[in-house]
């Protein structure tokens, strides 16, 4: 059987590992070892924080609404809940634009759930 030599593989391999370490810094570019090490931690990271991410910006948009809802008179969960029971469906991230770029619809959120909660504890 014949020898099979895997020259153009291993190049082409080895230039995709160099092609995404462009600018990495140093040795870590030019070097396929450092590179090739480089790029899987790299990848691990984007992994990683492609998750991460969605948590972060849900945190970002609770911390929104709790500061709009505080200076309406209502902590984070009490508009939440308010909300919920007079049967409103919004997403954090809707109520955080809201709280946001239109301060006024927001004020009528907050006065929804604020009545929907007066409802709840005067019944």
């Amino acid at each position: 059987m014949p020898r099979v030599r895997s020259q153009v593989a291993s190049h082409r391999r080895k230039r995709r590992t160099l092609r995404q370490a462009k600018g990495y810094w140093g040795g870590k570019h030019r070097l396929y070892r450092t590179a090739k090490e480089s790029v899987m931690r790299a990848g691990q990271y984007a992994y990683r924080d492609r998750r991460r991410r969605k948590r972060d910006f849900r945190r970002l948009w609770i911390i929104r609404v709790n500061a709009a809802a505080r200076l309406r008179g209502l902590t984070y969960a009490s508009l939440i809940n308010g909300l919920k029971r007079a049967e409103v469906t919004m997403d954090r991230k809707m109520l955080a634009d809201l709280a946001v770029r239109d301060p006024q619809a927001f004020d009528q959120l907050a006065e929804i759930a604020k009545g929907a909660l007066d409802r709840e504890q005067h019944a």
